[in-house]
C-alpha cells in the first residue's frame, strides 16, 4: 500500500513538472516556421532519443508537446522535435535565424546522427 502512494505522488510530482516546463517554454514563431534543418526517422524510441540528447547537448531545456518532447538548447537556437512514429520516432531539428554562438550545425548534426542510430 505504501508502494503504491509513494507511485501516486511521483506521478503527481512529475505531472506538475512537466506543466510547468511546459509553462516556461517559449513559443518563437519564426523558429517554429523554420524549415527542418534535419528531418529523419529512427528506429530508437522517442525516450532513448531524447534521454541521449540530454547528456550530449549544453543546457537544453525541454518540455512535452501532446505526444512529442521537444529540446530547446541555446537561447531558442535550436530546436529538436521528437514524435513517437509506427517504427521508432520522427526527429525534427529547427535553427533560428539569430545564431546564439552556442552549438555550431555541424555539432548539432554529429549528436543528432549519434542519438538516432
Amino acid at each position: 500500500m505504501k508502494h503504491s502512494r509513494r507511485i501516486v505522488r511521483c506521478a503527481a510530482s512529475l505531472g506538475a513538472f512537466s506543466a510547468l516546463v511546459a509553462c516556461s517554454a517559449s513559443r518563437d514563431p519564426e523558429l517554429r516556421a523554420s524549415s527542418p534543418l534535419i528531418y529523419i526517422a529512427s528506429e530508437r524510441s522517442p525516450s532513448d532519443v531524447f534521454r541521449c540528447l540530454e547528456d550530449k547537448l549544453p543546457s537544453p531545456s525541454t518540455s512535452q508537446l501532446g505526444s512529442s518532447s521537444e529540446l530547446r538548447v541555446g537561447s531558442d537556437a535550436w530546436v529538436v522535435t521528437l514524435t513517437p512514429s509506427q517504427y521508432g520516432s520522427t526527429v525534427k531539428v529547427q535553427k533560428s535565424a539569430s545564431d546564439d554562438g552556442g552549438l555550431s550545425e555541424p555539432e548539432m548534426r554529429f549528436d543528432i546522427a549519434r542519438c538516432t542510430v
